[in-house]
């Protein structure tokens, strides 16, 4: 590729790769990335993140279901408490209201 006196070659500080910029266009002309350490990734790595996540997935769902199993007892407790609260406190008299006053 011929360069023209308003193309520049920029590295990208992102990702490194190598950008053919033109000023008068303010334009990307090309893009080429840099190779990897690794080259392609592995499949066998990534079929092992995938069974990780889905492990993972599955103890925050069980989590969940012991958090909802527990859930009632607390609420049946908290009820209890104020039922109890509740018949130890005296009855005082019934609030005023403004239908009443007329």
């Amino acid at each position: 590729m011929a360069k023209i006196q308003s193309e520049f070659q920029v590295e990208c500080p992102c990702c490194g790769a190598m950008l053919v910029i033109d000023a008068n266009l303010r334009r990307v002309l090309s893009h080429v990335e840099p190779e990897r350490e690794g080259g392609r990734p592995d499949l066998d790595a990534a079929q092992t993140i995938l069974a990780e996540e889905a492990a993972r997935r599955e103890a925050a769902f069980q989590q969940s279901v012991e958090a909802e199993r527990t859930r009632g007892d607390a609420l049946s407790k908290r009820f209890e408490e104020a039922l109890r609260q509740a018949r130890t406190e005296p009855v005082g008299p019934p609030p005023k209201r403004d239908f009443d006053l007329d």
